[in-house]
């Protein structure tokens, strides 16, 4: 007896709107978890000014929290050790440019006794962070 082959060839769609899905949540998943990364474990509330800009050079951030931490490179550090680390971190870069971000509510001495610190390591170009004044 024989038998009829019937061989039927289907093809086979590929639904786009599950992987569209999946692209768009991890998307949306990486732009979230993006903005935490700029500063992890240091919390700093910036002064506003009308007259902010960017600093387009290599920089070197270092912290001053409310209550007279000193952070460089998200690790806290004594003004000696601050010292230290600059004079290291000029002499491997060259001209760079120590970016403060103090604290609105931190002392005004802590900031300048970091300003100073850089000066001494032979550092000249330094700026004070702040956040652009927002129109009230």
């Amino acid at each position: 007896m024989q038998f009829k082959r019937h061989y039927s060839i289907i093809k086979g769609e590929l639904n786009m709107a599950p992987l569209i899905d999946v692209v768009l949540q991890q998307l949306i998943y990486f732009m979230l978890t993006s903005s935490f990364i700029m500063q992890p474990g240091i919390k700093i509330r910036l002064p506003e000014a009308a007259t902010t800009e960017k600093v387009e050079e290599r920089e070197v951030v270092i912290s001053v929290s409310e209550t007279g931490g000193i952070f460089f490179r998200e690790r806290q550090v004594t003004l000696e050790q601050l010292e230290r680390l600059l004079k290291e971190e000029a002499s491997q870069a060259g001209q760079i440019t120590v970016v403060i971000k103090g604290d609105e509510r931190a002392r005004h001495g802590d900031v300048v006794a970091v300003m100073d610190k850089a000066r001494q390591a032979g550092l000249s170009k330094i700026a004070i962070a702040t956040m652009p004044e927002i129109e009230r």
